[in-house]
């Protein structure tokens, strides 16, 4: 039997290095380097839903780690990767602001779900606790990333890093059915030949994936 405080320790740290890999794709700013922070991303949320399924004793919960793993560190990174190779994307990420303010607004956005969560969480389970706070913080980086960043590349990627904060939250809270994670993973997919076409409409049109030639041409049309 382990006992509590060393699944609360595991627990914790895994969703501690999430939120951690949610800084390392914030201050990524060349596309491959960002995509490869992505795998490892999902590969510690994966990490971290096995262990919620064992401590939990909930076997559905492996599989929805499994499908973390293969869909969302394995082929969704691979797909970008290729779009991002035969599109020659290989260059800096543009961004709205510069990268150094961009990572103090994200520890405060940390702290502001720390000072959120905790309290309203005073009497539920210590783990799912922690690990909904952490959480939190893990959506509002993605939530940032997506704002911060022009190229549209690099906001699918801060949107599958929310994804990813909302998926730690649900099973850290008991609140992930089997059923709406596999619905979850094949509407990215989904998402994701979307997105593809979508990309190469948009390089095919303006030469660039900057976010910004679309309102730039939405301006000349007025």
């Amino acid at each position: 039997m382990i006992p509590h405080s060393f699944s609360f320790d595991v627990a914790h740290t895994l969703a501690g290095m999430l939120l951690l890999c949610s800084f390392v794709l914030l201050y990524q700013v060349r596309l491959l380097a960002l995509l490869h922070a992505l795998a490892l991303h999902a590969t510690i949320l994966a990490l971290s839903v096995a262990w919620q399924a064992y401590i939990q004793g909930a076997p559905h919960l492996f599989i929805t780690a499994a499908i973390a793993l293969v869909f969302k560190a394995i082929v969704m990174p691979w797909a970008l990767r290729r779009i991002v190779i035969r599109m020659g994307l290989h260059r800096e990420i543009e961004t709205v602001v510069g990268i150094g303010v961009t990572m103090l607004v994200g520890i405060g956005l940390v702290a502001l779900s720390l000072e959120v969560m905790l309290p309203i969480t005073a009497n539920a389970d210590p783990v799912a606790r922690e690990d909904v706070a952490l959480a939190l913080s893990v959506v509002l980086i993605g939530l940032l990333m997506m704002v911060t960043r022009r190229n549209a590349v690099s906001q699918v990627v801060g949107f599958m890093s929310l994804e990813n904060g909302i998926n730690l939250a649900a099973t850290g809270a008991r609140g992930m059915p089997l059923v709406v994670e596999i619905s979850v993973a094949f509407s990215i997919l989904i998402a994701l030949i979307v997105i593809g076409i979508f990309l190469f409409r948009i390089r095919e049109r303006f030469d660039t994936v900057d976010v910004g030639a679309l309102d730039m041409f939405r301006g000349g049309r007025q």
